[in-house]
């Protein structure tokens, strides 16, 4: 129904989640479960920060920013949950999500119900959102083109005890580069936001003359996203940035709650 709506999309999550459900629907003998987005896969993930702190522990220090990519939330929800107690207690950890310019679901976004999937087969999520009709740019960190965000991580959002920028995608790739050179690792474009952040949080307190203690998450290999490298070294690759006339637009297709 969607595809004939619009059959030159470039496709989103929130298509492929509609698919899921529906085919898992007609058959008796499947269930689907969300991989990304609800709170039993981000506190899953949270093994991942409880590692990094302990971690921190056998080297006698403590990050003073603890930085993760963000789409659906579970990548950065993984990391940075774990930090949480310790800023209700005083700790002064920034915990920053970073999402690509071209879907800014925290950064525009707002604060509301609304479906998980374009179709709206999921219950309604309170949750920062683009709204579930909105298709971003068929960027190369498909994992981060969700027009929603986990109901965890936008409350403590709202709450102010997590930080959220948006990046450009060449940017992103820029970082890739400089990592990939320097670390002998290719990294996904989606682990990319975070190098990003970490470099540009680097840069920020060099200028200031402090020392700071920046974790991020490497939460993938790059080895299936080669075209997109070689998209970036030709030339090739745009930045996207959504006018606020087209995510005004898919507003207005907010569920009435």
């Amino acid at each position: 129904v969607e595809l004939a709506k619009n059959p030159n999309t470039p496709g989103t999550l929130a298509i492929a989640i509609s698919e899921a459900v529906e085919d898992a629907a007609k058959r008796d003998d499947t269930h689907y479960s969300l991989g990304s987005v609800l709170n039993h896969v981000c506190l899953h993930q949270t093994v991942i920060g409880q590692e990094v702190k302990l971690q921190m522990e056998m080297v006698d220090d403590y990050p003073d920013v603890v930085i993760g990519c963000c789409g659906g939330g579970s990548n950065f929800a993984g990391i940075a949950l774990p930090f949480i107690p310790d800023k209700l207690t005083g700790a002064k950890v920034r915990l920053l999500g970073v999402e690509p310019t071209a879907c800014p679901t925290l950064t525009r976004g707002v604060f509301t119900y609304d479906y998980g999937d374009v179709a709206g087969f999921t219950p309604l999520l309170k949750m920062y959102t683009l709204g579930h009709d909105f298709t971003p740019a068929g960027i190369h960190a498909g994992g981060l083109r969700y027009h929603g965000e986990s109901p965890l991580i936008s409350q403590l959002y709202h709450d102010g005890l997590l930080e959220a920028t948006a990046v450009m995608q060449r940017g992103v790739f820029e970082a890739a580069m400089l990592f990939a050179q320097s670390e002998g690792i290719v990294p996904a474009p989606e682990s990319s936001h975070a190098i990003r952040a970490a470099i540009d949080e680097a840069l920020k307190a060099k200028e200031e003359g402090v020392s700071r203690a920046i974790v991020f998450n490497l939460s993938g290999h790059g080895h299936l996203d080669l075209n997109a490298y070689d998209n970036y070294l030709s030339g090739q690759l745009e930045d996207v940035v959504p006018t606020d006339e087209e995510i005004q637009a898919s507003f207005k297709t907010l569920p009435t709650v």
